[in-house]
């Protein structure tokens, strides 16, 4: 029987990846994160003492790839920092590493782990390149500005140093990688349900994420 997939696309700090957790728990789905699998690419590159620019480094690190890493508690705080999150844009703009991924992603979607009836991705490119036949789509965005402060937020008890406006440039210059890359740029599908979180609660953005889904 053909497992259902909800594909959720939109840029950082959208609140895509807290929707698509809080789907998953509802219709009881298996849930990826795809945006960690470019996060672990990165950080394995950095680990070895490569740049995330060295792309030899980036598509070894991606062929060679252990999702069981994603679960390991130092690995996994060590992919929310905004080193990582910088490295991990620059790691999936390279084709190789995209390649490298994109069957994992799909194989999660059409075989989900522990006999799950569905799969929920998120990510830039799970409507468009992963699960273009994906029964469902959502594309999340929000203002730039207010992702900002919701990426702040999260960041600046690790690193008081932190300043709004930095993150706010990180933030800009990594919607333009995304979005003017060659290979699977974050673009919304054409049959994708556009969902702006920018002033709604995560409760408000949650019931207006399921009745596009369940409609």
């Amino acid at each position: 029987m053909r497992r259902k997939i909800i594909a959720v696309d939109g840029p950082a700090a959208s609140g895509k990846g807290t929707l698509a957790r809080r789907l998953a728990a509802h219709f009881d789905y298996a849930y990826l994160d795809t945006g960690a699998l470019y996060r672990a690419v990165a950080l394995n590159v950095i680990r070895k003492g490569c740049v995330p620019g060295d792309t030899s480094a980036a598509v070894e690190a991606a062929q060679n790839l252990d999702m069981a890493q994603l679960d390991a508690p130092e690995f996994a705080r060590s992919l929310r920092t905004a080193q990582t999150g910088l490295a991990a844009s620059i790691v999936a703009a390279e084709p190789e590493v995209r390649a490298a991924i994109l069957q994992a992603q799909r194989q999660f979607g059409e075989t989900p782990p522990d006999g799950k009836q569905g799969a929920i991705l998120d990510g830039r490119d799970i409507g468009t390149t992963v699960c273009p036949n994906a029964d469902a789509k959502l594309f999340i965005t929000a203002r730039a500005q207010v992702r900002a402060e919701r990426r702040w937020k999260e960041l600046v008890g690790e690193d008081k140093e932190l300043t709004l406006a930095n993150v706010l440039a990180d933030i800009e210059a990594r919607d333009a990688r995304d979005a003017g890359r060659a290979t699977a740029p974050m673009k919304q599908a054409e049959d994708a349900h556009l969902l702006d979180t920018s002033d709604l609660s995560i409760e408000e953005a949650f019931a207006a994420a399921l009745a596009l889904v369940n409609g």
